[in-house]
């Protein structure tokens, strides 16, 4: 293995898949595999490891714990958040809001919600479904057919959710159906 094997390199196991080299030991290699969600470890000898992006940048020896990858990771989805929060606005005439859950039967009392904690909500629902697509559309195993087939049920829940549209400031942010146009 070359110089190029050092802690930050992206590399691709033939059994575990595509990788980042977290520690750099004399005789192995300890890297975190995103289809595994952990760590193994692999010895330099294997000849299998393939280099997909070298960093040059990192020293050869020392060692990334868990913790750092962690915490990589929150700051990450955190600018991620931050960034979906102001992409779907709510829509002004909501602001302060409430809504309100009012059963049939009289003698049970009502139940409020803030409107934002709802919207929130709904979001995160939207925000959930685009991460199931990705992962439907990038599926290893799943046929062509399959793929589809789960979205046309992704699609109906899209549509089933277009009720909630009126909360968004942009419609860009709407949930969208299957259309009826043809």
């Amino acid at each position: 293995m070359s110089t190029a094997y050092t802690i930050g390199a992206r590399v691709d196991h033939p059994g575990f898949g595509k990788g980042v080299i977290v520690t750099v030991e004399d005789e192995y290699y300890v890297i975190w595999f995103k289809s595994a969600q952990a760590t193994k470890i692999v010895n330099k000898n294997f000849d299998e490891l393939q280099l997909l992006e070298a960093n040059a940048d990192m020293p050869l020896e020392g060692n990334i714990t868990l913790s750092d990858i962690e915490d990589a990771l929150e700051r990450i989805l955190n600018r991620r958040l931050e960034a979906d929060n102001a992409v779907s606005p709510m829509a002004l005439r909501w602001s302060k809001g409430t809504m309100v859950l009012k059963p049939g039967d009289p003698t049970l009392l009502a139940k409020e919600v803030p409107i934002e904690t709802f919207f929130h909500k709904i979001v995160m629902v939207r925000d959930k479904l685009r991460v199931m697509e990705q992962k439907i559309n990038a599926h290893k195993v799943l046929t062509d057919e399959e793929k589809v087939d789960l979205q046309q049920y992704i699609t109906g829940i899209y549509g089933s959710l277009t009720t909630f549209n009126v909360l968004f400031k942009d419609t860009t942010d709407h949930f969208k159906g299957a259309s009826t146009k043809e």
